[in-house]
C-alpha cells in the first residue's frame, strides 16, 4: 500500500480540467472535462487510507471511499466500480452534483495543508467508465417474487428504492406527474452540472430491469391512495417537496417576478427540446435582463449561472448572510464568480418597485447580529440603508416545502408534521397508513439528492422486511 497510496505529500490536488468561464458562459455542457485514467489514478494515489476515514463518516450513504479510491490507484477500475455502486444507486450523478466540499471532501483527514482527495471527480470517472465498457448490467433478481410495491414518485428516493426492491425480486412499480422519469434531476439542476442523457440511462436501465413506470399519473386526480394500496402489497411515497417559499413584501405580485423552480424548470424544458410558451415570450428568459436572485443555496447559484448562459445583461445574487454563513456549495459560488456573477452580501430585499412589472429591488443591508437556537447568526435590519437594485427578472430561490399531500391524495388519514411533512415510524419508515411508506425530502424536507437516495434505500430495506413479515404470516395461517 506504500507504494501504491499515502502520496498527497508529494502529489498536489488536480481536479479535472475546467472550461474557461469565457467559453463555458455559451453553452450548457458540463464545465469539467473526464480523468484519464492515469490522472485518475494518480489522484486518488493521494489518499492517506486514514484508520477513521471521516470522509466516508460524513457521506450520507457511508460509501466505501477510501477502499475504492485504493483499487482506482491500483488500476482495479471494474472493483472500484463494484465496491462504489455496492452503496450508492447513482456514484456518477452524486460524483457530479454532491457538494463535496461540505461532505466528504470538506471533511478529508489531508484537507488541512494538502488539500483534499478529489473524491467527488474520481466517483464520477469509475461510473462513467463502467457504463463506457459495459459493466453496468439490468438487475436480473436471483428469483421473481409476486409481491408488487408501487412507488409514488421518480425523483432519485423512488429511484433508489425501486433499483434495491428489483434486486431482491419485487415487481416495482412507479408512478410520476410528470411527463420525464427523474424529477429534479431532470427539471431542477441545469446541463452545466448534471446532463440529462446521465439521468436517461438510468431510466433505461431500470426499464430494462424490469421496473414499470406510469407517467402523467398523479395520484389524487388519476389514481386514488387507495387504488393503489389494494393493486400493491406496499406503496412508497417519495414525491419530493415542490411548494416554492415566498416573501411577504409589497410588490411581490408585480410581473417579472417567478419562483426558481419555474424558470429552471423552463430552461430545463426547452434544452430538452420542448415548447416553452412561458420561455418563448421572454417571461421565463433571462435573455437581455437584469436578473436578480434571491437567496444563498445551490438552487440560487442554478438559477443564476443559468442566467448567465441565457445571455442575461447582468445577474446578482441577494443574500441576507455572508459567505461564509451561505448554506449552497462554496465551489458553486466560486464558478458563479467567474461565470461574472456578481453576489451582494448582507443584503434583503424589502420591496419590489415597478407599475406593471418590475424594475427595482429595493433592498436593506443586514448585520448578523447573535446566534438564535439553531446556532445561526440572526440578520437584523440596518436603518437608513436602502438601496435600489435594477431588475427586469427576479428569481425567488428561498427553498421549498411540501404540499398538502392528504388533501392532494385524497387520504385524510395520512398523517403529518407540523412542518406538513408526512410523519413515519422512523424505525419501520412506514407511515399513519398501514402498508404505506416515506421516503426523501417529503419526511425530511427539502435537502440533497444524496439523502435522498439514502432514504430510498433505506425504505426499500423496510418494506422487504414488511413483506417478508406478512409472507411468513400467511403461511403459518396456511399451515394451521
Amino acid at each position: 500500500m506504500a507504494e501504491r497510496m499515502l502520496k498527497f505529500v508529494g502529489t498536489p490536488q488536480a481536479m479535472p480540467d475546467k472550461r474557461p468561464a469565457a467559453e463555458r458562459r455559451r453553452d450548457f455542457d458540463e464545465i469539467y472535462q473526464s480523468y484519464a485514467q492515469q490522472k485518475a489514478a494518480e489522484q486518488a494515489s493521494r489518499c492517506s487510507q486514514c484508520g477513521v476515514p471521516f470522509c466516508q463518516i460524513h457521506c450520507p450513504l457511508h460509501n466505501n471511499i477510501p477502499d475504492w479510491l485504493k483499487l482506482t490507484a491500483e488500476g482495479r477500475l471494474d472493483e472500484a466500480y463494484e465496491l462504489s455502486s455496492a452503496t450508492n444507486n447513482f456514484p456518477e450523478i452524486c460524483g457530479r452534483i454532491c457538494p463535496q466540499d461540505r461532505l466528504c471532501e470538506g471533511n478529508c483527514v489531508i484537507e488541512k495543508g494538502f488539500e483534499s482527495v478529489t473524491i467527488g471527480s474520481v466517483e464520477k470517472y469509475i461510473t462513467d467508465t463502467a457504463w463506457q465498457r459495459g459493466w453496468v448490467k439490468p438487475i436480473q433478481p436471483r428469483r421473481e417474487r409476486t409481491e408488487c410495491v408501487g412507488i409514488v414518485g421518480a425523483g432519485p428516493a423512488g429511484l433508489a428504492a425501486a433499483e434495491q426492491l428489483r434486486r431482491k425480486g419485487y415487481q416495482v412499480a412507479i408512478y410520476d406527474r410528470y411527463d420525464r422519469v427523474g424529477g429534479l434531476l431532470i427539471y431542477g439542476i441545469p446541463n452545466f452540472k448534471l446532463e440529462k442523457e446521465i439521468v436517461q440511462r438510468r431510466e433505461k436501465l431500470l426499464r430494462d430491469s424490469k421496473v414499470t413506470f406510469h407517467l402523467n399519473c398523479e395520484v389524487g386526480r388519476d389514481v386514488k391512495l387507495e387504488e393503489l394500496r389494494a393493486r400493491h402489497g406496499a406503496v412508497l411515497i417519495a414525491t419530493g417537496v415542490y411548494k416554492a417559499r415566498d416573501i411577504a413584501a409589497p410588490g411581490v405580485g408585480l410581473a417579472g417576478i417567478a419562483p426558481a423552480l419555474d424558470y429552471l424548470t423552463a430552461s430545463n424544458r426547452q434544452g430538452l427540446g420542448d415548447t416553452v410558451p412561458d420561455f418563448e415570450s421572454g417571461l421565463l428568459n433571462a435573455a437581455g435582463k437584469d436578473v436578480v436572485v434571491i437567496g444563498g443555496g445551490d438552487t440560487a447559484m442554478d438559477c443564476v449561472r443559468t442566467a448567465v448562459r441565457q445571455g442575461a445583461k447582468s445577474v446578482k445574487c441577494l443574500y441576507r448572510r455572508d459567505r461564509a454563513n451561505m448554506p449552497g456549495s462554496q465551489r458553486e459560488v466560486k464558478h458563479a464568480e467567474e461565470e461574472g456573477v456578481e453576489f451582494v452580501w448582507l443584503a434583503a430585499p424589502q420591496a419590489f418597485l415597478g407599475k406593471d412589472k418590475v424594475s427595482h429591488v429595493r433592498t436593506v443591508r443586514i448585520h448578523l447580529g447573535m446566534p438564535d437556537a439553531s446556532g445561526r447568526q440572526t440578520p437584523q435590519e440596518i436603518p437608513n440603508s436602502h438601496v435600489n437594485i435594477e431588475a427586469d427578472l427576479v428569481l425567488m430561490a428561498l427553498g421549498f416545502d411540501p404540499e398538502d399531500l392528504p388533501a392532494a391524495m385524497g387520504a385524510p388519514d395520512l398523517g403529518v408534521t407540523g412542518w406538513n411533512t408526512l410523519k413515519i415510524d422512523w424505525k419501520s419508515m412506514m407511515t399513519s397508513l398501514d402498508g404505506v411508506f416515506a421516503a426523501g425530502d417529503i419526511v425530511r424536507g427539502a435537502s440533497l439528492v444524496v439523502w435522498a437516495v439514502r432514504d430510498g434505500r433505506d425504505a426499500a430495506e423496510r418494506i422487504h422486511t414488511y413483506l417478508a413479515g406478512k409472507a411468513l404470516a400467511a403461511q403459518r395461517i396456511a399451515a394451521e
